[in-house]
């Protein structure tokens, strides 16, 4: 192999970190490390859904990959419209049908492990991977002839690695944005230095989420033509607090997924202004974020709903409480050859199911950027900065989207019952009526011309 064009270090082995180093290995000329905090890369964790916008972009892999993905969903994809997701009024004795969400292509499910081995058997050659390597802090050089020199990673363990390119896909958490953020506010006057620095930590969004799988035959011995193996996700919607179910993993398992909104918070979630307090959750145990929860816990919510939902709550064996952090709206997603991908850059709330598929787009659009044959080390930086300029507002936009939706679903909207299955749609259809193709094609034009100003 000749010599590589540069190194690209992805911090992160989750579904965005993955997908990039999945769609890089169509240009040989980039070595790629991608560097896993946890022992193993195969991530634990109940179902997702890819919506039609996003898992376009998955085909884009190559029929191989589409293919086993397909395999691994037990269901064929289809651009005819289908229903999505039946809404139902269920905080009451007998439950409502409100409306179906029509989508344009249908919403492929998958359980994260399996979606996440699909990824590993589709790592190229030049793609390392090394397990245990928590970030610490990076070192990106900036004067005169060190701006060409390589970025030095450190990491919890001791060790330390260099790349010519950093992507932090690490998450909520992220070190990177972390380390990103302080070097975006060197400089800058008190008060813009506060607003950056307001945008390290996560915070409480108000959501709490309630997660569970319960087996189906478990279920189907209760009600065996029980609405939810219709095929179709099932939202039973409350004031305040709502949960969704549907089929994954070949139809062994039901996933379900409920929430609690705090009105006075959720409406504050991307507020960018560093004087406005928000509270810390207040957890199981010194305000965690994710807790065990007993049966008896779970269903609290949900315990004055309609039968039909009882008959899923009543199979319930245990699950997991869930604090629904954010990342405020950031200033920026890149800065000079480091740039942040998925949950590091924009970690939304989860009420469109977007955010894998968010990360997917970013990892798409960032390897085109990379990968072009104009770029180069030097050039780096205007890659980066065509990336973030694509992918900041579409993704800021999706954001307040999801928020709003959780809101329609909670009941904590002026909306009428009669206007809400419009409403919904109208705030859902991007994900199945728009495509990431323009902002492809814009990206391929920017990096070709560079007299073209990007700011």
């Amino acid at each position: 192999m000749s010599t590589p064009k540069f190194r690209i270090a992805i911090c992160g082995g989750g579904v965005g970190g993955l997908t990039l180093a999945v769609a890089l290995s169509r240009y040989p000329d980039i070595v790629v490390d991608v560097y896993e905090a946890a022992q193993s890369f195969y991530e634990v964790g109940a179902g997702f859904g890819i919506w039609p916008r996003a898992f376009k972009v998955l085909r884009r892999l190559g029929p191989d990959f589409e293919q086993q993905l397909l395999q691994r969903c037990g269901y064929e994809c289809t651009e005819e419209y289908v229903p999505a997701i039946k809404h139902r009024k269920s905080d009451q004795a007998v439950g409502i049908q409100l409306f179906d969400l029509m989508t344009k292509g249908n919403q492929m499910r998958f359980h994260r492990a399996d979606f996440h081995g699909a990824l590993l058997s589709h790592l190229p050659p030049s793609c390392t991977t090394h397990n245990a390597k928590r970030l610490k802090s990076y070192t990106q050089p900036f004067n005169g002839h060190s701006r060409r020199s390589p970025i030095t990673l450190t990491f919890k363990d001791g060790s330390t690695a260099t790349c010519d390119v950093l992507i932090g896909a690490d998450g909520i958490k992220s070190t990177v944005r972390h380390c990103m953020m302080r070097e975006l506010a060197e400089g800058m006057d008190p008060g813009a230095k506060q607003s950056v620095l307001s945008c390290i930590n996560p915070v409480w969004s108000g959501v709490t989420a309630y997660r569970t799988l319960i087996p189906a035959e478990k279920l189907r011995a209760r009600c065996p033509d029980h609405r939810v193996f219709g095929g179709a996700i099932t939202q039973y919607l409350g004031k305040d607090a709502f949960f969704l179910a549907y089929p994954i993993s070949l139809g062994q398992y039901i996933n379900i997924a409920g929430f609690t909104l705090q009105s006075d918070l959720v409406g504050t979630t991307y507020e960018t202004d560093a004087r406005i307090p928000r509270r810390s959750f207040e957890g199981k145990a010194n305000s965690e974020w994710v807790g065990e929860l007993t049966a008896e816990q779970f269903v609290e919510p949900f315990k004055d709903f309609e039968e039909d939902a009882k008959l899923l709550l009543k199979c319930v064996e245990r699950g997991t409480l869930w604090a629904v952090h954010t990342v405020k709206t950031l200033p920026s997603m890149n800065f000079g050859r480091v740039a942040l991908l998925g949950d590091a850059a924009h970690a939304m709330l989860p009420f469109q199911g977007a955010g894998a598929g968010q990360s997917i787009e970013d990892a798409y659009l960032l390897a085109t950027v990379l990968g072009h044959k104009a770029t180069t080390v030097d050039t780096v930086p205007r890659a980066l900065a065509i990336y973030d300029k694509l992918r900041r507002p579409f993704t800021s936009d999706v954001a307040l989207r999801s928020r709003l939706n959780g809101q329609l679903c909670a009941f904590q909207t002026d909306v009428p019952l009669h206007q809400l299955g419009n409403t919904i749609t109208k705030n859902w259809e991007w994900a199945w009526l728009t495509e990431l193709d323009d902002a492809l094609e814009e990206a391929v034009k920017l990096v070709e011309d560079s007299s073209i100003n990007i700011s």
